[in-house]
């Protein structure tokens, strides 16, 4: 009965959860037609009960099939997804004719097609949920998903230009009116593939060869793992040009790599092997450009984006723009001028939701996506097989650094790159993979959540290996 009980107290809360969220949807959608067209249409409420109905239907799902996993999980996405439909739509009034704004058709633009790649989204997680039961069975496939993690990736590096560029980074597949961002797919594939790889070689890797400035360096032999992920990242640098999906793929690897081992030696060889390509890649689109030259070009723009602020430097500039004259409470919802912003439905997106809501509300947006990452890395904490933890910790961190990544490019803190938004930036891809990150973190922390039984199934590392220690994770593991 107290299994029971704690079972149902968790859905409870993502149900109330869920619903506040919902309800918060709604008010902004009501906000943004009270201010572009000074009245509320009897039918604003209707895309927000559209994608309600979504993410109760998942709730459903989990309820049945993953009844102890975190409870503010989805909520926390949900909230996110449902604010960039609305933005969206919001975006497609602003550029409809004045006339036509109050009965703009839902199915519409860019926010009708977001709201379809949401479902199918949600279908995709709740499948995953179905065919998944316990996570530790994609170890079986591991070297198969590490595979096929690097063909997605290096699809579009091989695809002539004009099927796979848009804005300079080839990370496309490009076929008529279909677009697909391989990449996207691939961070979960590989994530899986670097947790079950550093399971089995914690060890050999977590040896010491030296000590230097008080901290232990691994042996030389044992890099080559490293430097293989390292020529990888700057392969798709140079042929992808894209600085954004480069640091991804590296960074993940190596903080995954951090977690299995504790050692901060593999984080500082990590982020010099990364600084020591991205300055060569540099260097070499100053001197021969070639596949160098978008690169050095992105770097220069980054450098100072007002030097040609309506050519080369003009989307930067906008960007840099809305976000000042958002200022810290913003234009408010409807408010603003985002569509002076280019591709402000994708790249952009966080630019021009940040000119109406302010700095203080895109501090409570980065707050939501630091809250899904934080229990991201509690499920990982919590699960009591050793691959379970790596990859939950792997896959909250390529959340968290692909926000990251895209903010940094944004608010000119890095150069820009061609991420998306994790759940907010229009485009199916992008929602369908995360939304399949997220259905994975639920499934573990399902078997975090569920009381230990007694079986072997549910206690041991099954076939995943060895238990690894994470930081601030109890340091007895049960074994079967």
């Amino acid at each position: 009965m107290p299994r029971i009980r704690m079972s149902k107290s968790r859905r409870n809360a993502e149900l109330g959860l869920l619903l506040f969220a919902m309800v918060l949807i709604t008010a902004y959608a009501a906000t943004v037609e009270a201010t572009m067209l000074d009245a509320v249409t009897p039918d604003f409420w209707i895309p927000a009960a559209l994608v309600s109905l979504v993410f109760l239907g998942l709730h459903v799902v989990i309820r049945f099939l993953a009844p102890y996993a975190d409870p503010a999980l989805v909520p926390a996405v949900a909230l996110i997804n449902g604010l960039g439909v609305g933005f969206l739509r919001r975006i497609d009034m602003a550029r409809a004719d004045a006339a036509d704004r109050a009965n703009y058709p839902i199915f519409a633009g860019d926010g009708g097609r977001q709201l379809a790649w949401t479902l199918l989204a949600a279908i995709m997680a709740a499948a995953l949920l179905i065919i998944v039961r316990d996570h530790r069975i994609v170890s079986r496939y591991a070297y198969t998903l590490g595979l096929v993690g690097i063909v997605l990736v290096m699809i579009p590096a091989v695809l002539p230009s004009r099927y796979s560029e848009v804005n300079g980074a080839k990370l496309w597949i490009l076929i008529g009116g279909f677009s697909i961002q391989p990449g996207e797919f691939a961070k979960l594939a590989l994530v899986s593939f670097f947790a079950y790889y550093l399971v089995r070689k914690r060890e050999v890797l977590s040896l010491a060869s030296r000590r230097f400035l008080g901290i232990d360096f691994p042996r030389g032999r044992d890099l080559g793992p490293v430097v293989a992920v390292w020529l990888l990242s700057l392969l798709v640098l140079v042929f992808e040009k894209d600085l954004g999906t480069a640091l991804l793929y590296f960074g993940m690897f190596v903080v995954i790599l951090y977690v299995a081992t504790e050692r901060v030696s593999w984080l500082i060889i990590g982020l010099l092997l990364f600084l020591g390509g991205a300055t060569l890649a540099y260097s070499l689109g100053a001197s021969v450009g070639g596949p160098f030259a978008n690169f050095y070009d992105r770097v220069q723009i980054w450098q100072d984006p007002f030097a040609d602020p309506y050519d080369a430097g003009f989307q930067p500039v906008q960007s840099l723009l809305g976000l000042g004259t958002g200022g810290l409470f913003g234009a408010g919802p409807g408010g603003g001028q985002p569509t002076k912003v280019p591709d402000v439905e994708d790249d952009f997106i966080f630019a021009g939701l940040g000119e109406e809501i302010g700095l203080f509300g895109l501090s409570a947006l980065l707050v939501m996506y630091l809250l899904i990452v934080e229990r991201g890395l509690r499920a990982g904490l919590a699960v009591r097989d050793s691959f379970g933890k790596l990859l939950a910790g792997g896959l909250a961190f390529t959340l968290g650094l692909q926000v990251f990544v895209i903010v940094g490019g944004v608010s000119g803190l890095i150069p820009l790159t061609g991420q998306t938004t994790p759940f907010l930036s229009a485009g199916g891809s992008s929602l369908m993979a995360n939304w399949l990150i997220i259905a994975m973190l639920l499934r573990i922390s399902d078997a975090a959540g569920r009381p230990v039984t007694g079986s072997a199934s549910a206690q041991g590392d099954g076939p995943a290996g060895p238990p690894v220690k994470l930081h601030g994770a109890p340091t007895e593991v049960i074994r079967s």
